[in-house]
């Protein structure tokens, strides 16, 4: 999601403001990586990472945990990512990276004939 009003908004009421927000569910977590603006304008990206967990009563409780990551950082960051993936991918039996799979993986199915 992309705020619209990015360039135009006074720069005291973007101080911590999203400008744009990805979340991607993976299993029992949920990881947000949010781009953010300071009040000079430079952004910056949170990743925090959220795991639903159920408490003694039955209610549930969110988990958080988050990281601040500056624009001077992101290619050390990136390498050292990249490098401890292919590490696990390399070294890591059973969890090779599967492919993803695509629409033309799959047939059509009409549900009326089931």
């Amino acid at each position: 999601m992309y705020r619209d009003d990015f360039d135009t908004a006074n720069s005291s009421q973007r101080n911590g403001d999203d400008v744009y927000s990805k979340p991607v569910k993976a299993g029992k977590r949920t990881y947000f990586f949010d781009v953010k603006a300071t009040k000079g304008n430079d952004l910056y990206l949170t990743i925090t990472e959220s795991k639903r967990k159920v408490e003694g009563d039955g209610s549930f409780s969110y988990d958080k945990h988050k990281i601040f990551l500056y624009k001077e950082d992101f290619d050390k960051f990136r390498e050292g990512l990249e490098e401890v993936i292919a590490y696990i991918a390399k070294n890591a039996p059973g969890q090779e990276r599967r492919p993803k799979a695509n629409s033309s993986d799959f047939t059509d199915v009409d549900f009326e004939e089931l």
